[in-house]
């Protein structure tokens, strides 16, 4: 974070400091008579993400182009994504528990965002292309769907204990009903199917293109793991249509395919396994 430019880093302080403030907020009001704290979420995550709006136009400005190409980038566009995502759902779902675990999830996400902070960087030719910025948004949307069916599998495995525990009083009204959760658990694999197949094709296109050649591709680390987290959907969905997949179950494996993708974003760019990269 601090090889950021100083007005950079002046602006992602003040959003880390914005999404910590809106995950204590989520934390309190878990609490007896805590729900009042639920009306200081939304400013807080819009706050926080015009300022990373913020950030994303100052390197646009610099660059003079779309900055998807780094990795702090995307990170910036896919927490912008999942607080637009809890802003547009905060009315049809008003339990508090999904507020402060998507609370919690943007905070986390900032914060490895922060771990890999880098000043901008010019793009690679191809880059430019209509094919990479493609590429680019569909995976940052497969990221924020995967994301979001997760917090869905949390809350589903967390109501589920309670209302096996007979702790009902714990759960009414604070979480959305078992068959909201499901819903939305399995809305949420579908859509991150769907991206991450629109975006492992567009990849191999640009594969071909960048020079990296499909089976250099094939073999990098973070694309194994991507592609490795596709075979997991597409199980989980055909296992789903054939009836054979519990909620549960598909709950566990969601939550295996987030620490999956997730390791693809973050883990294998920092032990430096993967050449995929767009900039020069």
């Amino acid at each position: 974070m601090l090889e950021l430019p100083v007005p950079e880093i002046i602006i992602f302080g003040a959003v880390v400091v914005l999404f910590l403030a809106a995950a204590i907020a989520g934390v309190l009001q878990l609490l007896d008579g805590g729900e009042k704290y639920k009306r200081f979420l939304p400013p807080l995550i819009s706050l926080s993400v015009t300022l990373e709006a913020v950030i994303l136009l100052i390197r646009a400005v610099a660059l003079a182009a779309i900055p998807l190409t780094g990795l702090f980038e995307s990170m910036i566009v896919l927490t912008i994504v999942f607080g637009l995502v809890f802003l547009l759902l905060r009315g049809a779902i008003r339990q508090v528990w999904f507020g402060s675990v998507m609370a919690w999830i943007i905070f986390a996400m900032i914060l490895m965002a922060g771990t890999v902070a880098k000043p901008a960087s010019e793009a690679a030719e191809a880059a430019a292309s209509p094919w990479a910025i493609g590429h680019g948004i569909a995976m940052i949307l497969a990221g924020a769907s995967i994301m979001f069916a997760t917090a869905s599998a949390f809350l589903y495995l967390l109501g589920r204990g309670k209302l096996k525990r007979k702790e009902i009083i714990q759960v009414l009204g604070r979480v959305p009903n078992i068959e909201k959760l499901e819903h939305m658990n399995l809305f949420g694999v579908r859509i991150s199917f769907t991206l991450l197949t629109i975006g492992l094709i567009s990849g191999l296109w640009l594969a071909s293109v960048i020079g990296t050649g499909i089976a250099g591709w094939l073999v990098d680390g973070k694309v194994v793991c991507i592609i490795a987290a596709w075979i997991l959907l597409a199980m989980t969905l055909l296992l789903n249509r054939m009836l054979l997949l519990k909620a549960e179950a598909r709950a566990y494996m969601t939550i295996v395919i987030f620490v999956l993708l997730l390791f693809a974003i973050l883990g294998v760019t920092v032990l430096g396994v993967t050449q995929h990269n767009f900039s020069r």
